[in-house]
């Protein structure tokens, strides 16, 4: 790619762009053309979000939206971006807390079933009951007996949802581990992101292989014909959150 053609120059010598070099003194004229034609292809996608969720409204539909994946592997970032736009009273994004001692004592799902979507809405899981698949296992926040039952239970629990006219899309946005210990090095240098570092954080790069073993074993029993996985390469943050988008456009039969 020709970096100085004039297409490529109109572009950088933007109001946008020549602000890019403002706020990064190690802004290079490369970057800057990525970040610009990100936010060119990012703005017609989320139009057509707009469309989709017009769409979902106006035909009564429910759709539930599942995006799992390790620890700081661009889920929220990644919601971010698809919600945007969107009208705020039609759609929910939910991240759950820990359970709470009553919680604990209720069905595993029942937390997650006052959230689902009425009729016309969206609903976006930032971490699902997907929880008990991986995250609760490798960390010892459950026994073996609570996840033998939720594996046993989980691909008829997604079953009644599809039969019961719920559309569920489910992401898993994989990173690899030399990134993974890239962006949380950059989590904790930053003042306003240091928040976001947690103690389950902290042990996730001693239980890769521990994450990884669940992660398989949870693909394998639950990749259904009418729930699949769908695995967004997420290394390139940009790149990532195009190509969900992109995902759940063509999932959806909005047009």
């Amino acid at each position: 790619m020709n970096l100085f053609n004039s297409k490529n120059l109109k572009k950088i010598n933007t109001k946008r762009g020549l602000k890019l070099f403002l706020l990064d003194k190690n802004m290079t004229p490369a970057r800057a053309l990525r970040i610009l034609n990100y936010e060119t292809k990012l703005k017609k996608l989320q139009e057509q979000l707009i469309e989709m969720q017009q769409w979902i409204e106006k035909k009564g539909e429910k759709l539930v939206v599942i995006f799992e994946g390790r620890d700081a592997a661009g889920k929220g970032g990644a919601i971010r971006r698809i919600t945007q736009n969107l009208n705020p009273r039609e759609f929910e994004v939910v991240a759950l807390p820990k359970p709470t001692p009553e919680e604990r004592q209720q069905w595993y799902f029942q937390r997650y079933v006052k959230h689902l979507p009425r009729s016309g809405q969206i609903t976006f899981f930032d971490r699902s009951w997907y929880n008990r698949a991986v995250v609760e296992p490798v960390n010892n926040f459950c026994s073996n007996e609570e996840y033998k039952i939720f594996m046993n239970q989980v691909n008829d629990f997604e079953k009644m949802l599809v039969d019961s006219g719920v559309r569920l899309v489910k992401f898993y946005f994989s990173i690899s581990k030399d990134e993974q210990a890239r962006r949380f090095n950059d989590i904790k240098s930053s003042p306003v992101k240091r928040w976001k570092f947690s103690s389950v954080d902290k042990a996730a790069l001693d239980l890769w292989d521990d994450y990884t073993k669940y992660r398989t074993k949870m693909f394998e029993m639950t990749d259904t014909k009418y729930a699949p996985w769908i695995t967004i390469l997420a290394n390139k943050k940009m790149k990532a959150r195009v190509e969900v988008i992109q995902k759940l456009l063509e999932i959806i039969p909005f047009k």
